[in-house]
């Protein structure tokens, strides 16, 4: 009888629980697991913060990815691709928030590194490989009838990430399983246990681009030239440091005096070096577009139609309509949002399933 050939899959260990208990559940269902690790800082962009996704602290996580590597018993390999990271994603950051537009680096290092350039590394390194996964709070599934990968929300709500995975393409999506989608975190904290990972729950969540919200380093002294703050009539209300040092909504830190009520951040002009804030009713928005455009449930979309919006990943779901235009879509709100921001992706779903999305503009 001919020996059945073990699926071989790429997991990509971060060093976290989520990353681990997927590898561990692919071995179980009897993959060859092999175990990878990102290495997104060199000398130059790891001084930029601890509290980073690439900073110092990096090393820590290399540490905990052999560990359970060790444990689960597969192989384990780290990706320099520090210098694909920073051309891609911290430069990509740096002109957006100068540009006076508000980036999500998150969804740009999942397209271009995580699920891109990394193929490539650990194709040419002569690893031969079925599947990569991750531990994303995601689902992918194939629909015999569209001819397409379909992308859809994680069961566990708190913690989808379908979001930040919107420009992955077929090409991708084919080759990727995410373990976890069908799973609750408090099922993934349970399994880590039996999976002797349990040193792995007093780890703290993976941290985001960056944890506590401090641009100033990564975009440097450009940033904080001294300019004016504007009202919606262009009258000057005050005075500011620098424009990283604000974001579209934001409340605290405008230091405007003699006000009746709160001012809010509606927008940053990089060109003028100017501040607008208004009324927090000043800040909403019922219609916007969106370029670049990438969808996952169809090659294009050519009619309107009606789906949910989310404007920022921790947005709540908003109804629209998706309007094609000739090089853009426009989206009607069908309820004012707050604090849409130029360069946020908004991406669209239709119950669980993600339709795609866009950069937001004008």
């Amino acid at each position: 009888m001919k020996k059945e050939i073990k699926k071989i899959i790429i997991v990509g260990l971060s060093g976290g629980i989520d990353s681990a208990v997927s590898a561990a559940i692919l071995k179980q269902q009897g993959y060859d697991v092999i175990g990878v690790t990102i290495k997104m800082g060199n000398k130059k962009t790891a001084k930029l913060g601890e509290n980073t996704c690439f900073g110092l602290s990096e090393k820590d996580n290399f540490s905990l990815a052999k560990k359970i590597a060790k444990i689960l018993g597969i192989k384990h390999y780290i990706f320099d691709l520090s210098s694909e990271f920073e051309k891609y994603v911290l430069k990509y950051f740096q002109k957006e928030y100068l540009a006076g537009r508000t980036p999500n680096p998150c969804v740009i290092c999942n397209q271009k590194i995580k699920f891109g350039y990394l193929f490539d590394k650990i194709i040419k390194s002569g690893i031969k490989f079925d599947y990569f996964a991750t531990g994303h709070y995601a689902q992918i599934k194939y629909d015999n009838q569209k001819k397409r990968y379909l992308l859809l929300q994680g069961k566990d709500q708190k913690k989808d990430q379908s979001y930040f995975l919107y420009r992955l393409s077929q090409s991708q999506l084919k080759k990727i399983k995410f373990p976890l989608g069908e799973y609750t975190k408090k099922q993934v904290k349970k399994m880590a246990k039996n999976f002797g990972l349990q040193e792995l729950l007093q780890k703290k969540e993976s941290q985001d681009f960056v944890r506590d919200g401090n641009y100033g380093k990564i975009i440097g002294k450009k940033g904080l030239k001294p300019g004016k703050i504007i009202d919606f009539e262009g009258k000057i209300i005050g005075n500011h440091q620098g424009l990283i040092n604000f974001t579209v909504g934001q409340r605290k830190g405008l230091n405007i005096g003699g006000l009746k009520e709160p001012y809010y951040v509606a927008s940053l002009n990089s060109k003028r070096n100017e501040v607008k804030a208004g009324k927090k009713e000043q800040i909403f928005s019922q219609e916007f577009e969106i370029k670049n455009s990438k969808w996952v449930s169809f090659r294009k979309l050519e009619k309107s139609i009606k789906a949910k919006v989310k404007i920022r990943s921790g947005s709540n779901f908003f109804d629209c309509q998706i309007q094609p235009l000739k090089k853009t879509f426009k989206i009607k709100l069908f309820q004012p949002a707050f604090a849409v921001a130029v360069g946020q992706s908004a991406v669209f779903y239709q119950k669980n399933e993600v339709l795609g999305g866009g950069i937001i503009q004008k």
